[in-house]
């Protein structure tokens, strides 16, 4: 991890030696050694932490799901403001930007636009540049590695799910996206990215995640695993449908369902319309029954992905086009079905939830429309694929 290279490289503490500093986490800013980055930073010496900022989900990471916000406090360990930028505000006011010289970002990401962690990262990079800050991001590794899948955000359909012209599944560090946020902006930004020793995004068994060295500790309450890591590119997008992505179970975003469709008969669809779109992982039909969130109390016939078995195959399993084939299948199989989300969703108080999700409307045209199979929605990805493969390919780092 790039804070352990930071904590165990003398020179870069000197730099930071006499400066305000600000750190922004969650639960997930962990060291190699298991102790969390703010406690290492305290401890490291002569560096002064002043502040500290949090994300969605919360600094503790225990807030569930969108738009349910956090408050500005102080630590009750370390004596220092923890402001919110999931709250009364979701950009840093300029007291805030007051306290500190330099920004240091230890977010884990999980590999997706929707995600919101880059976001505040993109709106922090945006403040610092305008104020005069230094920011600092000690890198983390991407779960889903080199993997590139998806459509690329449309012009006006920015949000706070969608906060650039990121593809969904975008194949880049933390660092990396800062660095390729910063020419995309313009940003007059002092930017340093400490780059993680030995990490190779394409190495298995992880292929992006370095397991058997670091635990996987969640960045958000349903991020429970590498497993919904892999699958959340994908199982994202029925956050933005009625369909239950097994929040309110033990193994959310790794699953789908509904109390009123068989998915045996959905699965059956799926194996003819395109059956390569569900190989590289383990499709297993479940039933389950929500405790909270949609469909609470009801049970659920539904689909389970499994990507932590022997059958994994990381360059076959692409998730996004996974979940189109279930919205796709459901929409034959059920036409009448009601199955997009209402407004509201993470501010935004008009738009689709699925527009948003998937960065514009072509997605749930597609679903909608009985005449376009398949292979309309595989060349429309293939294109914005390879665009954001050259995109990318100056910004990375591994």
């Amino acid at each position: 991890m790039g804070i352990d290279v930071l904590l165990g490289t003398p020179s870069l503490q000197k730099e930071l030696q006499g400066r305000k500093i600000a750190f922004l986490g969650h639960a997930a800013s962990v060291t190699g050694d298991g102790r969390y980055s703010p406690d290492a930073l305290m401890e490291a010496g002569d560096l002064r932490i002043v502040a500290l900022f949090a994300p969605q989900h919360g600094f503790y990471g225990e807030k569930q799901d969108n738009m349910i916000e956090s408050e500005d406090f102080v630590h009750p360990r370390y004596g220092i403001p923890v402001f919110s930028l999931y709250g009364r505000v979701r950009r840093p006011t300029a007291a805030m930007l007051d306290t500190f010289e330099v920004l240091l970002v230890d977010l884990q990401d999980i590999g997706a636009r929707p995600y919101t962690y880059l976001t505040t990262l993109f709106y922090m990079m945006e403040a610092c540049a305008a104020a005069g800050k230094s920011v600092w991001v000690p890198d983390r590794p991407d779960p889903a590695g080199r993997s590139v899948e998806g459509s690329l955000l449309r012009p006006g359909w920015e949000s706070f799910i969608g906060p650039a012209p990121l593809i969904m599944r975008h194949g880049m560090t933390m660092g990396e996206l800062a660095l390729w946020y910063r020419e995309e902006k313009g940003l007059d930004l002092d930017l340093r990215v400490i780059r993680m020793a030995g990490y190779d995004p394409e190495a298995a068994p992880g292929y992006g995640w370095p397991v058997f060295e670091h635990a996987w500790v969640p960045p958000s309450p349903n991020a429970s695993s590498l497993n919904m890591a892999r699958c959340y590119p994908g199982t994202v997008l029925f956050e933005g449908t009625t369909l239950s992505e097994g929040r309110g179970t033990a193994t959310p975003l790794e699953r789908v369902g509904a109390p009123d469709i068989d998915f045996i008969r959905i699965l059956e669809r799926m194996h003819r319309l395109e059956p390569a779109w569900l190989e590289g992982c383990t499709l297993l039909p479940v039933t389950f029954e929500p405790v909270f969130d949609k469909h609470r109390g009801q049970r659920c016939s539904g689909i389970h992905i499994f990507t932590d078995d022997r059958h994994y195959r990381h360059e076959r399993f692409r998730p996004y086009r996974l979940a189109a084939l279930v919205l796709k299948s459901i929409r034959l199989e059920y036409p009448d079905h009601r199955l997009w989300r209402d407004p509201p969703f993470e501010y935004e108080y008009e738009r689709l939830p699925i527009d948003l999700l998937s960065g514009g409307t072509f997605l749930r045209e597609w679903v909608d429309d009985a005449q376009a199979g398949p292979g309309d929605l595989d060349r429309y990805l293939r294109e914005d694929e390879a665009r954001w493969e050259e995109v990318r390919r100056p910004f990375l780092l591994y």
